[in-house]
């Protein structure tokens, strides 16, 4: 048997976190493999600013440290962003996926331009900072968002008959207008709207989250990890410092 941990960005109950955990509901995986939520002790508010930036990077860092040690076989980082996730790699040898790269590049595979739909026009550098990073801004036929706060503890509960014709429209303008041939789910908070957006679209939506996951069964099939020699290790590493840090910071409120 496999294990995952899923490492949720923002501190939040159980019940809060079981929201996230649905999206295993989205994704057909074999009877190996094993998913663990937890939550980081420490985030920004939300994905804004480079300080909010540097704050959920050493939040994932410090959650995802022991994974190793702890028996996880793979880390899943929950966010868009993939806060965290070249720290990680260079802690750990097991696999650690981000949502934001893999869906990105899935896109690329299943058509020719893709467009990022999000709830909010403030995430939008959290994705041109990856396409920068992957060299593929060429392929991204639009980035489009509502204005709408949102909310990283309910995701969309309550909100769905508003929620979802709004975001069906503007995956329709990418199509349409932009000429996109794939959308890309811009936050794993979106994920409940996926299926809607799947059923009502003429082209693939790619749903992050889940997506991770059936990287992870991948990557163990094929008996592959992340590059040492792209993500090299630390030759002083201290993980008790960055415990340290956030135990204490985790003290003061979110």
């Amino acid at each position: 048997m496999k294990s995952v941990l899923v490492i949720v960005p923002f501190p939040m109950t159980p019940e809060n976190r079981s929201q996230r955990e649905e999206q295993l509901n989205a994704v057909k995986l074999g009877p190996d493999i094993s998913f663990t939520f937890e939550s980081v002790k420490v985030a920004p508010q939300n994905y804004v600013s480079a300080s909010d930036m540097a704050l959920a990077e050493i939040g994932v860092l410090e959650a995802g440290l022991e994974a190793e040690k702890r028996g996880f076989d793979a880390v899943c980082i929950d966010t868009m962003s993939d806060s965290g996730m070249a720290a990680l790699r260079s802690e750990l040898t097991i696999p650690v996926i981000g949502p934001g790269r893999a869906s990105l590049l899935m896109a690329m595979m299943l058509g020719k331009r893709f467009s990022i739909i999000a709830l909010w026009p403030h995430w939008k550098h959290l994705y041109t900072k990856t396409l920068d990073e992957l060299g593929i801004a060429h392929a991204c036929a639009s980035i489009r968002a509502l204005n709408m706060t949102p909310n990283n503890q309910s995701l969309l509960t309550g909100k769905e008959s508003d929620i979802f014709p709004a975001l069906t429209e503007l995956a329709l303008q990418c199509i349409e207008t932009d000429g996109a041939d794939v959308i890309v789910l811009g936050s794993t908070t979106m994920h409940q709207a996926h299926m809607h957006l799947a059923e009502a679209l003429p082209v693939p939506v790619i749903n992050p989250g889940p997506l991770t996951y059936a990287m992870a069964e991948a990557l163990f099939g094929l008996n592959l990890s992340h590059s040492r020699t792209a993500y090299p290790k630390s030759p002083k590493p201290k993980p008790e410092v960055i415990h340290a840090m956030l135990e204490t910071a985790s003290k003061y409120g979110h």
